[in-house]
């Protein structure tokens, strides 16, 4: 309307791959754009992250290379994040992940660089996401919530001010949202959103490790394999918890959660993640997993940048294990 010329660019997997980004870089140079306006769920923002980063980094135009905190020294071009899912909230984190298909692998950068200027986040934008989608990519902000208020570094401000909040409005919302009112798709353009800034701040855990691996290998779409993972995930982490699953529970409406025991409330936060997962119609086991392969998942998984964020480390032999309770 207001006569700006622009280009399309969708070629764009829902796990992004390197030759993605490669074709995005070139399409920009071409195109001779002076910005990015990224719309779509968490793989066109990523890929819009990652072009942007290397058109402003040139040294860093080997993909491969910005795995980890890669040391850019420019913010990427300016993105205008317009995000049309409520789950991944790539439109206010410093992360993006990138799937290197020939290896296998997906890879996790972090770059306080790659952030958008301006988020849009408009539940109305979400209107038209299908159910299976709309469930998935919620179950994945889910994860965000939990894994960033029991991660290593969790601190009372993201506690706060973020996870316990965004576990409410999600816990509250996504039934709703899958089945398409208008209460449901506000809440969890906000839910998300928030877990966006606050996992931002102190990192995930092994759901997320082993999830990127699920989706490198099988193809797995995220927000589904971090559903199945979660309440697994949980059930290991539980010891190293505190008294936190008792404030999830909490969270996630369960009742008379303070005269419960501890071993009570712990159950309570795992039954009420894995009813809200198969209210909202997620599988809890992956066909396509076969015990050849728990080698490598599990190494991918361990490998992963999110891993060490988990609250108990985990090593090869507790991740192979970990996947066979989805096989």
């Amino acid at each position: 309307k207001e006569g700006l010329a622009y280009e399309i660019y969708s070629d764009i997997k829902a796990n992004p791959t390197i030759q993605n980004v490669q074709n995005g870089v070139a399409a920009f140079k071409n195109s001779g754009a002076d910005y990015i306006i990224a719309i779509g769920g968490g793989s066109s923002m990523d890929t819009a992250k990652a072009i942007g980063i290397i058109i402003a980094n040139p040294e860093f135009e080997d993909v491969r290379s910005l795995e980890g905190t890669a040391p850019t020294t420019k913010p990427c071009v300016p993105i205008i994040a317009v995000p049309t899912t409520a789950g991944t909230a790539a439109e206010v984190t410093i992360n993006y992940v990138i799937t290197d298909v020939e290896k296998k692998r997906k890879f996790v950068c972090v770059d306080p660089h790659d952030m958008p200027i301006i988020a849009v986040v408009d539940p109305e934008m979400m209107s038209s996401m299908p159910k299976g989608l709309t469930a998935a990519t919620g179950m994945d902000a889910l994860t965000h919530a939990i894994e960033g208020y029991t991660t290593k570094a969790a601190w009372e401000m993201t506690d706060m001010f973020h996870h316990l909040k965004a576990i409410e409005l999600i816990s509250k919302s996504l039934r709703g949202a899958v089945a398409n009112t208008k209460e449901g798709r506000e809440g969890m353009a906000l839910g998300e959103y928030i877990a966006g800034m606050g996992f931002s701040n102190v990192g995930l855990g092994i759901a997320h490790s082993m999830a990127h691996t699920l989706g490198a290998v099988y193809d797995t779409p995220h927000g589904v394999a971090c559903a199945m993972m979660l309440p697994i995930v949980m059930e290991y982490n539980q010891d190293c918890t505190g008294e936190k699953y008792r404030e999830i529970a909490r969270a996630m409406g369960v009742k008379d959660v303070d005269s419960m025991t501890q071993e009570e409330y712990r159950k309570a936060a795992i039954d009420a993640v894995k009813k809200l997962s198969t209210d909202v119609g997620i599988p809890t086991k992956l066909e396509a997993i076969k015990e050849e392969d728990l080698q490598f998942l599990a190494e991918s998984a361990h490998a992963d940048a999110c891993a060490p964020g988990n609250p108990k480390d985990a090593s090869v032999e507790d991740l192979k294990n970990l996947f066979r309770k989805i096989m």
